[in-house]
């Protein structure tokens, strides 16, 4: 009777420590990531809008890109001095909690600044480049630019100089976290480059 007992309370144990192995992560809390992105601000303005041309807006952008991209910046898979710096102290729960503040906020719109390679801009968003087998960036950032949650980033409202400099990353190989960005962007000259990464800035 003794084993028996001793044998129930060693299985309650046994299911307790699974249960407790098991148990749901911790949903991310925007409001720990506001605290938690206050080192952020001086790059991406208090709550991620417009700031400089040089950095990238945050506001509203998808949480699983941003965490993504603080993931492999951490890793050292995005080279980045400053946001390699920046992510090397944050643990997972930070950067979901920093990213659910983020995608939190109403995404912004911007403008198109260049009417000369609008039009340009427009055909290889929507057609892409046939010639060179540079496929419609609308196929997977949508055609009004807010991206696919958990796979494809918001373009749409995002600064031109930020994304016309990651483009050209991606085509020299300085930026490598994305080889079918990689391959995109080897088939672009800089005069695509640019009039698209300027007509995305006014999607909306």
């Amino acid at each position: 009777m003794k084993s028996l007992l001793a044998l129930s309370l060693s299985a309650l144990i046994s299911l307790s420590a699974v249960a407790a192995e098991t148990k749901a992560p911790a949903k991310p809390d925007p409001a720990k990531g506001q605290e938690k992105a206050q080192v952020c601000v001086a790059c991406h303005t208090a709550d991620g809008s417009r700031g400089l041309a040089a950095n990238p807006i945050l506001q509203g952008q998808h949480a699983e890109y941003l965490v993504k991209q603080l993931t492999e910046f951490k890793a050292g898979k995005r080279a980045n001095p400053i946001m390699s710096g920046m992510a090397a102290a944050l643990t997972d729960g930070d950067m979901k909690d920093i990213a659910a503040f983020y995608n939190g906020k109403k995404a912004v719109e911007g403008a198109a600044k260049n009417k000369d390679l609008v039009m340009l801009g427009e055909k290889i968003y929507r057609g892409g480049i046939m010639a060179k087998q540079v496929p419609a960036c609308a196929g997977c950032h949508s055609p009004t630019g807010a991206g696919i949650p958990a796979q494809y980033p918001r373009l749409g409202g995002q600064h031109g100089d930020y994304t016309e400099a990651q483009l050209v990353a991606f085509r020299s190989g300085a930026r490598a976290n994305s080889a079918q960005m990689s391959a995109i962007a080897a088939r672009m000259s800089d005069t695509e480059i640019k009039a698209v990464s300027d007509y995305m800035a006014g999607l909306r």
